[in-house]
């Protein structure tokens, strides 16, 4: 992808955010990786999405009303009824038959078949790169490692403008994702093993990709 096209992308979906009511309440929206470090052309947009859990239980009577409409719980309770009225095309559910936030997220900001992969977590972007890092140590999977290298543009119902611009102007400074590690406390004989795997990771991506993730 162009980083031009890329750059519009993500204000497109700051914007839709910003305007629109989504499937649920987001609180944070992070950019990591090749857009983050400024490369021209990147191979994939990464996008990060904190989002709140539905603390409003007023629909969760409708999610028997979605079951038989469309075979699937958890609408009023996972993911909001309003927003399932207003966008039946775009509701998605995991193999156990639940509405899947992530899914409903990823449907409704990204286009299909664009090379866009979204990470949406109950818990913010610096939190949980470092519960991935852990994990992945614990268990030698650096490929599900979170690339710490990210850029908040949204936070809270308000735009960074100033992120923004930085990042249209390809003014940030970021290290090696081996030293990157290294700062968060990899051993400095693994970070190059690990960053290796992350980037073999991507690579074997296509297309739009979502994962979601608690903490």
């Amino acid at each position: 992808m162009e980083r031009s096209a890329a750059i519009e992308r993500v204000e497109e979906l700051v914007e839709t955010v910003e305007n629109e009511t989504m499937p649920v309440p987001v609180r944070e929206i992070w950019v990591y990786g090749d857009v983050a470090l400024g490369l021209d052309p990147i191979d994939r947009l990464d996008v990060y999405v904190t989002k709140d859990i539905l603390l409003r239980n007023d629909d969760a009577d409708r999610e028997r009303e979605f079951v038989d409409t469309h075979g699937l719980k958890g609408i009023g309770k996972t993911v909001r009824a309003e927003w399932a009225d207003d966008h039946p095309d775009l509701i998605r559910a995991n193999d156990n038959g639940y509405a899947a936030p992530e899914k409903c997220l990823a449907a409704h900001l990204l286009p299909e078949n664009e090379p866009v992969h979204l990470e949406v977590c109950n818990s913010s972007f610096e939190d949980n790169v470092t519960q991935r890092l852990r994990g992945a140590m614990a268990r030698d999977a650096y490929e599900q490692i979170l690339d710490p290298r990210g850029v908040c543009l949204w936070v809270d119902g308000h735009r960074s403008t100033e992120a923004l611009r930085k990042l249209r102007e390809s003014e940030f400074a970021f290290p090696t994702l081996p030293a990157a590690l290294e700062m968060l406390g990899m051993n400095e004989e693994k970070t190059d093993a690990a960053a290796e795997a992350v980037e073999s990771y991507r690579r074997r991506q296509d297309g739009t990709t979502v994962r979601g993730d608690v903490v």
